[in-house]
């Protein structure tokens, strides 16, 4: 009986034991599941373009990067995003910011940015260009380290301005006035013009002036003066003086009504009578007649001529010619035969 006892005893000590054993290797074979299953997550780490794979338990992309000795500075790009989940699979991408010197504004600013180009990297840094401002390298070149980057502003700015413009002088001879002597017709006024000019800075430097409008706001007003020219002479024989409007230095000739000159008598139609149809005379005390070349002298001026006196341009001939002046006489007088050719002095009266 006691036999049966003990064995009982022992089996019921025994399962007991087997029990916990049992459950101590369930324990183990799950916390060993467990482990297994948080080191399997198998994730590619992409740096600028290399990539590496990685096996990590940890749960945010943050953390697996710590465990992975993968420093990430202040302006490196990482996707997706540091507090992510991590999870099996996963490719991380990480683009490392690079030195960039930017010079703008009178300074020289040393940059660190991961941006792709120029443009991006200006808009991350808040750093604003106008239209006009002057970017070198251009706006879309690809950023590198070291790259020199300078920004010129360009600043436009319109200029209005007014100017005067000066009136001019006109002279009018007037024959009627002694040669000399002015007298103001109209007082000149001055006009004003509107000009508009665009001025280009560069870093705060004038570098062109470019008129872009013009305009006229008031006309001058010309000054007009009268100025005389009217010149007086005295006869060589003394007496007043005559006024005059032009001089001219001619050769004299002499002619008379006899048939020598004219290639008429009297009697013959025409005789005496000049190619204005007056009769040809000598007048002492008033106009005497003389011939002139009509393109030179009018028919019918007035003139003082020297030596001989007052005369009037009323007849024509085959000689005179240019700068000739026939002077009549009449016929048998000790005047004409007196009378040789010289040059002088003919006075066109007014």
């Amino acid at each position: 009986m006691n036999t049966i006892y003990r064995v009982g005893k022992w089996i019921e000590k025994h399962l007991k034991d087997s029990l916990m054993v049992m459950l101590v290797a369930l324990m183990v074979g799950g916390l060993l599941l467990y482990t297994v299953s948080k080191a399997s997550k198998d994730i590619v780490v992409v740096i600028d373009g290399t990539s590496q794979k990685y096996s990590t338990s940890r749960s945010r992309v943050v953390d697996a990067l710590n465990a992975l000795n993968i420093k990430v500075e202040t302006k490196d790009k990482v996707s997706p995003a540091l507090g992510s989940a991590l999870k099996d699979g996963m490719t991380i991408k990480i683009e490392r910011a690079v030195p960039v010197m930017v010079t703008l504004d009178g300074k020289s600013l040393k940059i660190n940015s991961a941006e792709k180009t120029v443009s991006d990297m200006f808009k991350s840094e808040g750093i604003i260009l106008s239209d006009k401002d002057k970017v070198t390298p251009k706006l879309d070149s690809p950023l590198k380290s070291g790259l020199e980057i300078k920004v010129v502003r360009v600043y436009e700015k319109l200029i209005t301005s007014t100017s005067r413009i000066p009136y001019k002088t006109i002279s009018k001879l007037n024959s009627s006035m002694e040669k000399g002597k002015t007298k103001i017709l109209q007082e000149g006024v001055d006009g004003a013009r509107e000009v508009v000019v665009k001025v280009i800075y560069e870093d705060g430097k004038e570098i062109s002036r470019i008129k872009v409008q013009e305009t006229i706001k008031k006309q001058p007003v010309n000054k007009v003066v009268a100025v005389g020219a009217l010149a007086w002479f005295t006869p060589s024989r003394g007496g007043r003086r005559i006024p005059y409007t032009k001089s001219l230095k001619m050769k004299a000739t002499s002619y008379t009504s006899n048939y020598a000159c004219t290639g008429k008598r009297p009697g013959d139609k025409g005789f005496g009578i000049t190619a204005t149809g007056t009769k040809a005379k000598r007048d002492q005390s008033g106009f005497s007649t003389v011939a002139v070349d009509p393109r030179v002298i009018p028919l019918g001026t007035k003139m003082y001529s020297e030596g001989y006196g007052y005369a009037r341009a009323e007849d024509t001939g085959g000689a005179v010619r240019s700068k000739i002046i026939d002077l009549y006489f009449e016929p048998g007088t000790a005047e004409f035969r007196n009378w040789y050719t010289r040059y002088v002095n003919v006075y066109i009266l007014k």
